[in-house]
């Protein structure tokens, strides 16, 4: 049993902070910090009511507010409540910060997603791999891109590499949300962060270096299971950097998401006039960034759950030399309903995929089935014990052997 502080209170950190209090055998406390405090007293009354509604025990939640941006605020607390781990569930900008400050307290970390900085979308780990020595030396243990891609997406390349590979040749990692929400346009996540990303340059690794693409080129139709087809395109995604690292035979890895046509022409206005902007623009004497405003007036992507019908499915489709040698396919993935993460959570599926993989990670943690120090991604740590887990706690997931991946038609 363990103390845990989740730093973050958006739709990520509510269903994190609603699966650890599911397992208070394992998180004995909980903080939910965030820069308003507000959100994270709502949160905890949230958690209240459902485990009073289902008759089950809690873990101590408390709430505070904390400027992650701040290396001295995020001390103050982590001296104040002297957690064993902190659970990053904050902006990528805010990374670096809290490592520092888990550094100087000797505090554990687990995030969801790489560091990137404010003024340039650019998206790599080698910020967060700088800190590999030092805690290493400090003998603590940081565990990188904890959701569900990046994170149940390492995960399962690692399990396929230890009990269906000799050498895994390409990897496609494919994302799908065939949900509806009912809005005209709306991002599941940040926008500011989800615009960012889908408006980058593509980049896949094939033999050996990378191939950079006009952002969504390369795209196909991907058959989804209990879905079916839906256009599918090539983006860059940071696990492919770890990943091609980790398991050297790869020679080809590429990350694939499914958009609508409606939600393309948005995104091509949005672009068009201006409103993806990253730098700081004047306006009446103010100082604004264009995608931050944008963000402010775009829904909340907390607010999407209530009428979210659909699902989402997201895994990996492998082929390469199997144990006995011979070629093998191998697809597994988890389907995952809005509507049934809306019940639970009072958050949608996009959400819910991030927040349990964080929580089961921050569990493998605690419980000395993930301790190895340093910085590390999820594929370098077992598989076995994280899937068991990811499937108790709402994520089972499903295995397709020697199938047809589509994906070697492509390109």
């Amino acid at each position: 049993m363990a103390k845990v502080i989740i730093i973050g209170c958006g739709g990520v950190g509510t269903v994190c902070a609603h699966k650890c209090a599911q397992n208070p055998d394992v998180f004995s406390e909980i903080v939910i910090a965030s820069r308003t405090l507000s959100k994270c007293d709502a949160v905890k009354a949230a958690i209240e009511r459902a485990a009073e509604k289902e008759g089950r025990k809690l873990p101590v939640i408390t709430t505070a507010a904390v400027d992650a941006d701040s290396v001295e605020a995020l001390c103050e607390l982590f001296r104040r409540e002297k957690p064993l781990m902190a659970i990053n569930l904050a902006l990528p900008y805010q990374d670096l910060t809290i490592m520092d400050a888990c550094l100087e307290c000797g505090v554990n970390y687990l995030d969801t997603a790489n560091y990137e900085p404010r003024d340039e979308a650019h998206f790599e780990y080698s910020w967060q791999w700088a800190y590999r020595d030092r805690f290493e030396k400090a003998g603590l243990t940081a565990i990188l891109g904890c959701g569900f891609d990046p994170g149940v997406s390492g995960v399962f390349t690692a399990y396929a590499a230890k009990h269906y590979f000799s050498e895994m040749e390409t990897l496609d990692i494919v994302d799908c949300n065939a949900g509806n929400h009912g809005k005209a346009f709306a991002t599941n996540f940040n926008p500011e962060i989800n615009i960012r990303e889908i408006t980058q340059n593509g980049r896949y690794w094939q033999d050996g270096k990378w191939i950079t693409t006009k952002p969504l080129e390369i795209h196909a139709s991907l058959t989804y299971p209990e879905i079916g087809p839906r256009d599918s395109y090539l983006l860059y995604h940071e696990e492919l950097e770890s990943l091609v690292q980790n398991f050297p035979t790869i020679r080809r890895a590429r990350f694939w998401m499914t958009f609508g046509q409606e939600y393309l022409t948005h995104l091509r206005v949005i672009q068009n006039i201006g409103m993806a902007r990253i730098d700081e623009i004047d306006y009446n004497g103010q100082k604004i960034v264009p995608l931050q405003f944008l963000k402010a007036v775009l829904p909340n992507p907390q607010d999407l759950g209530e009428n979210y019908t659909g699902e989402t499915s997201i895994g990996c489709r492998i082929a390469g030399n199997g144990k006995d040698g011979l070629p093998a396919t191998y697809y597994i993935y988890n389907n995952c309903s809005h509507s049934e993460a809306y019940k639970e959570t009072g958050m949608q599926a996009v959400s819910y995929t991030t927040g349990v993989p964080a929580m089961v990670g921050a569990m493998m943690f605690i419980t000395g089935k993930w301790n190895k120090t340093g910085v590390r991604n999820v594929e370098e740590f077992d598989p076995d014990p994280f899937l068991e887990q990811l499937a108790v706690q709402g994520l089972p997931w499903h295995e397709v052997l020697q199938g047809d991946l589509e994906v070697d038609k492509i390109g």
